[in-house]
């Protein structure tokens, strides 16, 4: 199937706006790069330290600069669900490298936060910066340059961005993505969104909510819906990170255990020690971030990615907005209906085809590139794939998946989508830019135009509606939201009433600089407004009453106020100091001060910036000294 022509045109010009800066990091990519094992730069003294508490057997192989070393990066915790499976990975992966000759070390762990947690909470201010410190942690567990290849164990919203992040700074390097998996389905998210749009309404006790949730977030494992974390694993599946269908496995299952097997020798295979060298700077390029953005949109994947995806891209040196997300969503067909965008969750996504068989579908229709490198060498079919165990019960042998979806009610044919569109778009207008998710929107509600009522939080709003004053046709202006302000807190306490307001028949919709993330829901909403309301956004201009029209069909956010008085007034201001003080704020300070727009990924850090490749980074041992011509020129070049 030839590449659909709008694929073939938002690739070519990201690779155009990126070839100073890809041009950069690869340089820095192969100036970093030693022949033999990295540990080999290492004085003696280094290297006594790096393996002086290792078992004798590792220490002799580690000793002898010879073999691969393995870095294993986790975000294990044991409060969350979704991490705790991780505590017993490493002794996993340990043994499965030893079995092909090779040495995993831990490396370092990195802060993993629940926005289901936090939500609603102080701590959630620290949420979205969270994803540049676990970088800033990664690069840390690996700064010591004793390996060869990297295990990322990681598997929620803001850690498998901020893991990967870390990982193509390292991008010489081999990297794979280990997840943990969901946790089995519980209470439906049908049954769930119910009570809590009860309790919102005071139909249901505390008692009973709570009841409700612990139903639903009831075990080991990622919660079910399709939000963030999930959204994630879809993306490292399409990105060729995982070993091909790892992502939605339930944990402490065998499968589970034998896809960990394979990954941590899958890395030993990879490394520049191995028989195929695949270093994680050359699996994400230009043709994989665009993949990623269309399989987002192809299951209705979360918002918070509009975020990830520039962010990701920019550590790579790729740089993309939102004009890419919104002109490939026009032609990328929906083919996945999961909570909050249907009623199903991931396991029965996984159960009905999963992600190899959307990807199949999509490779199909001409809308993925196929000429891309993963994990598994070249060629992104290889990732059509189901896993199952090998004979014996060890081992996992890959399967194709199957030709017909398991249910057309969870997953579809490109043939036969839910719709013929990925469900985002880009709106701008007087106020700026931003994203909206249609996808769980009906067609009716995505065009709104009211008065606005203008909040400088979502707890001032909150107070409102308990009052009994939102009962009307009105457009919220949240602002205040922004990365700058607070640190751009999800605004999931919103969605519930602002539901119950138009199921009551009211005309609602949501403008905000901050966040909703994928489980936004039935609302129209206009979130991540760029620039925000600090950064002298337009959207602190807006007043009570002003008519805003937030229209998804024709992509405008405007304020109908004439340019006079619009240019007349001056921007809003708010004391935001108990946004930047208690539970930690003070310290990310630093982040706030200097993180870009949230169309740039709300990101803290430069773009790679040229360097003197003649400079030798490893006593004259270094593989490469001048600027590469293409990723295949580099992987062409073996010490």
């Amino acid at each position: 199937m030839a590449l659909h022509p709008v694929l073939e045109q938002v690739t070519a010009r990201i690779v155009k706006r990126s070839r100073p800066s890809r041009g950069a990091y690869l340089a820095h990519l192969e100036a970093a790069r030693y022949k033999g094992p990295q540990r080999g730069s290492l004085s003696c003294t280094n290297l006594a330290h790096g393996f002086a508490a290792f078992p004798q057997n590792d220490k002799l192989v580690l000793k002898e600069v010879k073999k691969p070393s393995v870095a294993i990066v986790s975000s294990y915790n044991d409060m969350l669900s979704a991490h705790q499976p991780f505590e017993y990975f490493p002794k996993v992966i340990k043994e499965a490298v030893r079995e092909v000759g090779a040495v995993a070390q831990f490396a370092g762990g990195v802060p993993a936060m629940c926005d289901g947690v936090t939500q609603g909470q102080p701590g959630m201010e620290l949420s979205l910066f969270s994803r540049d410190a676990i970088a800033m942690g990664t690069a840390i567990a690996l700064s010591h340059n004793m390996f060869d290849a990297a295990l990322y164990l990681g598997i929620c919203d803001k850690i498998v961005p901020g893991l990967l992040i870390g990982a193509l700074h390292f991008g010489h390097l081999p990297a794979v993505f280990v997840p943990g998996g969901p946790m089995t389905s519980g209470l439906s998210n049908k049954e769930k969104a119910a009570i809590r749009q009860r309790y919102a309404q005071g139909k249901a006790t505390r008692e009973e909510l709570l009841e409700g949730e612990a139903k639903s977030y009831h075990g080991s494992g990622t919660c079910t819906f399709y939000g963030t974390a999930n959204s994630n694993q879809m993306l490292m599946e399409v990105m060729g990170l995982h070993m091909p269908g790892a992502a939605f496995i339930t944990p402490y299952t065998e499968l589970r255990d034998q896809l960990t097997v394979a990954a941590a020798q899958r890395a030993v295979q990879i490394s520049d020690l191995g028989n195929e060298y695949i270093p994680v700077g050359h699996v994400v390029d230009e043709k994989s971030i665009v993949n990623a953005i269309v399989a987002l949109l192809a299951t209705g994947g979360s918002t918070n990615h509009t975020l990830h995806l520039p962010a990701i891209a920019r550590a790579a040196g790729i740089l993309i907005d939102w004009d890419d997300f919104n002109d490939l969503s026009a032609v990328v067909p929906l083919l996945a209906r999961i909570y909050p965008n249907g009623d199903a969750d991931v396991n029965h996504f996984q159960a009905a085809g999963g992600p190899g068989f959307v990807i199949r579908e999509l490779l199909d229709a001409g809308l993925l590139h196929d000429d891309v490198t993963t994990i598994m060498g070249k060629g992104l079919r290889n990732h059509c794939k189901e896993p199952f165990l090998g004979e014996g019960g060890k081992g996992v042998v890959f399967k194709d998946v199957p030709a017909v979806s398991g249910d057309d009610k969870v997953i579809r044919t490109a043939a036969d989508p839910f719709s013929k569109d990925g469900g985002m778009v880009k709106v701008e207008g007087n106020l700026g830019r931003a994203v909206m998710k249609v996808s769980a929107v009906k067609v009716e509600h995505r065009t709104v135009e009211a008065p606005a009522l203008v909040f400088n939080s979502q707890e001032d709003f909150m107070a409102d509606y308990k009052a009994g004053k939102l009962d009307r046709d009105f457009v919220a202006v949240i602002r205040f939201q922004g990365p700058r302000a607070n640190g751009m807190p999800e605004l999931h306490a919103l969605t519930p009433a602002l539901a119950n307001l138009q199921d009551a028949g009211r005309k609602v919709a949501l403008v905000t600089d901050g966040r909703m993330s994928g489980a936004s829901g039935k609302v129209p909403a206009a979130i991540h407004v760029s620039p925000e309301v600090l950064a002298g956004g337009p959207l602190g201009l807006v007043r009570d009453g002003d008519i805003i029209v937030v229209d998804a069909a024709t992509g405008t956010l405007e304020a109908k106020v004439d340019s006079a008085t619009w240019h007349s007034r001056a921007l809003a201001q708010a004391d935001l100091t108990p946004s930047h003080v208690g539970m930690g704020r003070e310290l990310f300070a630093m982040f706030r001060n200097n993180v870009s727009a949230a169309e740039a990924g709300a990101a803290t850090f430069p773009l790679p910036s040229p360097i003197d490749t003649t400079v030798e980074l490893h006593g004259g041992d270094n593989v490469g000294n001048t600027v590469p011509g293409s990723d295949e020129d580099f992987l062409a070049k073996k010490a």
